[in-house]
């Protein structure tokens, strides 16, 4: 691996923040990372003399006669030893300037040794999508490689039913052709195609045939590499012999930047209008004057309805300038109502005075009951910070999450907040990160991806709802968990970081109260929900108590009667639901068959799209989608049965027991569009509907006072999962969904069903004992040396071939058993063997937490994987299954 290479300190010659004064007779150099398939570490470019460059920049550079960007490294006073003068090109421009806040290089090394992964790999990751230009090679099929006959492309146009009759085709076709069966072009098109065909033969390599098969079902005849790599077991080999046969051809695409956007605006200019105006001139102009002199042109002449003719010839008089300018593209919220800060209780005012008498790095940990009034707290702490020119980051678990806190702390700072996640565009991103750049004080509020944003004068960092999951990267490298990461910001800005959490991580609590002597850190509590409102009591209904009473249904005798007077009272509720979808799994009641995925090892589920719709059966896992049989495919039998609840599925039970209940669904299947989360909570606040059914989006942080019911369907499916963390997650989920009930002026109440009421998970959550569990639950950990009191490294190994990628596994395994610092457990297949068509195994290496041991070199781990196996180290993993 070449990052130990970037060293920055020992042979810069300019350091971060300092410009090189270029000379037009001296020659200069700099180190440039490039992101490009088939190039690592570092290349060398000469700097032209009109250039003035600072480690940081984003450049365009050439690369394999394209034009690429890169991010200038380090600035060199002579060319290295090892390189001549005539081999080295010019960098061609400089597209960003100081696109990196001070300490940015520190963070980005610290991650690509953490997290074993190239430098260049996690700055890419950080950016903002399309400002690193990245070409793609691609493979596109050749007009000889389209005649080569396939198995699932057997020369379409001599299907007839003439070409099929026909066993030896030349001479037959002159007979045709004697007798006038056919036209004499068609007998020429023919013949030449068939004497084409010949020419080019077949292609015996079973996958580089597949490569065919796959080009040519391709309506341009075009993939990637990469695609191809995926679905073809081989991969280059089987390539270059399609291009030394010149059946395809291979390409690279150049990369699509993102650029900053521009649009025309009038100016005008001058108050006094010339004599020779016509009346609808003066028109225009006294519009303009009105709007304050200034507008956008699509907007005067919509406003107008007058033509770009007519503004040119105002221009040529020179009343109005029309000049481009850029629009800076952000998410564009509801016009709001300014909020003032409110009283705080003791807990939170005592919580606030210890935040703000921090000076420099310390952690805190706010813990605080569902409906503690965190995010009051929040506000409060960031308040001064933008006053003294500070900015703040503010971190959320889920998009759906963002608008809701977004609007709270838009009403109380106005157009100082901006929103960074993925759910936006490309050129959003991009217009945001360079709006962080200018110093100005801000609040950024963002998904786990906004750990990254560049605010060069950070005051304050907070995790809210830390403890969730969605914080940590599973894939692709590196895998990150933004706790950890921002915790390193807040060491390098000299920041507190503050997390917040009514059920926090077991890692962030042992962390906080095991503290060790000198260092900074702070737990402070909020025991109780504002305004003295009760927690809602959690009533715990067996259902096999209730099946042997003879209640079949998916609801509790209870939930019905909650769900009746939620009807009666007007009041709201929400019901939570582990999966989403209609039943989670379909089979013949006749031989006991399972419709499964063909592409992975799991059962489809029943999607209900609408009524008189086509039946969808859809995987969770590749979205693979087929229509629901009529008949079983295996005993060919007509009784299929659903088998259980998805949110789909509940929804129609309730729409059919109460039927005027009004309903809105809340999972990923209604919220794929961009603002859907934000129109689908702003209808539930409005009243336009009584139940919000929903999943694991419900259970994080919003905040609605009207809930005053909450219902749990099946809690089952969070208990009882191969999982070492299955017990955590579950009390995290069953509590955070709980406290929305209650959060108003109106008494709340929760109803848990299930069928283990003994479990320790549902005891806990009974009472809202967050202590009582962490403790029988860190007990556990600890005899067990699972975090936080062991470290875990997860490999993960995928390949299309599963006998490969099992020997591949068991080669590693056997290379890391000779080390005795730490333990293997494995290899073995993951959970779920096959997911998209590739098998997938895995290793789990565990060892102490206090010291780092002699990990192995994961460069030559890596060596042992052959090409069509691919290896994700994911460090500190959340998800082992």
């Amino acid at each position: 691996m070449y990052i130990s290479d970037v060293n920055l300190s020992p042979v810069m010659v300019a350091e971060p923040g300092e410009s090189y004064q270029l000379s037009a007779a001296v020659n200069r150099w700099v180190e440039v990372l490039v992101d490009c398939p088939g190039s690592t570490g570092l290349l060398t470019y000469r700097l032209p003399a009109q250039l003035e460059i600072k480690p940081g920049d984003i450049l365009s550079v050439p690369f394999k006669e394209q034009q690429i960007g890169g991010v200038a490294i380090r600035l060199l006073a002579k060319l290295p030893a090892d390189l001549q003068l005539k081999k080295i090109w010019d960098v061609e421009d400089v597209i960003q300037r100081d696109f990196f806040p001070d300490h940015y290089w520190t963070l980005m090394e610290r991650l690509s040794e953490y997290y074993y992964t190239q430098l260049i790999q996690v700055i890419r990751m950080a950016l903002p999508p399309g400002l690193l230009g990245r070409p793609q090679r691609r493979i596109r099929l050749t007009v000889a490689g389209a005649a080569v006959s396939t198995n699932t492309n057997p020369n379409a146009w001599l299907d007839t039913s003439l070409m099929r009759a026909i066993h030896q085709p030349y001479s037959h076709l002159i007979k045709f052709y004697l007798l006038n069966t056919i036209e004499n072009n068609y007998l020429i098109k023919t013949l030449a195609l068939f004497s084409f065909q010949c020419s080019v033969g077949k292609v015996n390599n079973i996958n580089a045939n597949k490569i065919l098969q796959l080009l040519q079902q391709q309506s341009d005849g075009d993939y990637s590499f990469r695609f191809l790599q995926r679905q073809v077991q081989g991969r280059k080999p089987e390539v270059d012999e399609l291009l030394r046969r010149s059946l395809v051809k291979s390409y690279l695409e150049p990369p699509r930047l993102t650029k900053p956007k521009f649009e025309k605006a009038v100016t005008l200019v001058g108050s006094t209008f010339d004599r020779d105006l016509t009346t609808r001139q003066r028109e225009i102009l006294e519009v303009l004057r009105r709007r304050g002199g200034e507008l956008w042109q699509n907007e005067l002449l919509q406003i107008c309805k007058t033509t770009t003719s007519t503004l040119k010839g105002l221009e040529q008089k020179g009343c109005i300038v029309i000049e481009e300018r850029e629009v800076l593209r952000s998410e564009q919220g509801p016009a709001l109502v300014g909020d003032e800060a409110k009283s705080l209780t003791s807990a939170q005012a005592s919580a606030l005075a210890t935040i703000q008498t921090l000076d420099g790095f310390a952690q805190v940990l706010l813990h605080g009951v569902t409906g503690s009034g965190k995010t009051e707290v929040y506000l409060q702490a960031i308040a001064p910070l933008l006053n003294q020119g500070k900015s703040a980051l503010v971190l959320v678990p889920e998009i759906g999450l963002t608008p809701q806190l977004t609007d709270r702390f838009r009403a109380r700072f106005g157009n100082k907040v901006s929103v960074y996640h993925s759910a936006l565009s490309d050129g959003e991103r991009y217009d945001t990160w360079r709006q962080m750049l200018t110093g100005e004080p801000q609040v950024v509020i963002g998904t786990r991806s906004a750990v990254f944003a560049p605010l060069p004068n950070l005051g304050l960092i907070i995790l809210d709802e830390e403890h969730d999951s969605s914080f940590k990267q599973d894939s692709p490298m590196p895998t990150y968990h933004a706790r950890t990461v921002a915790q390193w910001r807040a060491e390098l800005e000299n920041c507190p970081l503050v997390l917040g959490s009514a059920t926090p991580s077991l890692e962030s609590w042992v962390s906080v109260r095991s503290q060790e002597e000198g260092a900074r850190s702070y737990y402070l509590s909020l025991p109780e929900r504002i305004n003295s409102r009760p927690l809602p009591p959690v009533e715990i209904v067996d259902m096999r108590q209730e099946l042997q009473q003879g209640n079949r249904s998916i609801f509790s005798r209870s939930l019905q009667e909650a769900l009746q007077q939620l009807q009666e009272r007007k009041q709201q509720g929400i019901l939570f639901i582990h999966r989403r979808g209609h039943s989670t799994f379909v089979s013949c009641r006749s031989c006991g068959y399972v419709l499964e995925c063909p592409y992975c090892d799991v059962s489809l589920a029943y999607h209900h799209t609408e009524e008189k719709a086509p039946e969808l059966l859809r995987c969770h896992y590749c979205n693979y989608a087929r229509s629901h049989p009529k008949y079983c495919p295996d005993c060919s039998s007509p009784y299929l049965k659903f088998f259980g609840s998805g949110t789909q599925r509940v929804t129609q039970e309730l729409a059919r027991q109460f039927p005027e209940l009004r309903l809105i669904r809340f999972d990923s299947d209604t919220t794929r569009n961009k603002g859907s989360h934000r129109t689908l909570l702003t209808q539930f606040a409005n009243g336009e509907a009584d139940l919000l059914v929903g999943t694991q989006m419900l259970t994080k942080g919003l905040d609605l006072p009207q809930v005053t019911l909450v219902g749990v369907v099946a809690a089952d499916g969070l208990l009882n999962l191969s999982d070492y963390r299955a017990s955590e997650r579950a009390f995290q989920t069953l509590t955070q969904v709980a406290g929305r009930a209650g959060r108003g002026d109106d008494p709340g109440r929760v109803i848990v069903q299930t069928y283990t009421t003994e479990h320790q998970v549902i005891a806990a959550v009974r009472s809202h004992d967050y202590h009582s569990f962490s403790e029988a639950e860190l007990e556990q950990r600890q005899a067990l040396n699972y975090p936080p009191y062991g470290r875990l490294i997860l490999l993960r190994l995928s390949s299309l071939d599963p006998i490969q990628v099992q020997n591949t596994a068991q080669i590693i395994a056997t290379t890391l058993s000779t080390e005795e610092e730490f333990e293997i457990l494995g290899p073995a297949p993951a959970s779920i063997l096959r997911v998209a068509n590739r098998y997938r195994w895995q290793i789990l290496i565990k060892f102490a937490p206090d010291a780092l041991p002699q990990l192995p070199d994961w460069e030559e781990v890596r060596d042992i994987c052959p090409q069509s196996v691919s290896l994700t180290i994911d460090v500190d993993p959340l998800n082992i299954m």
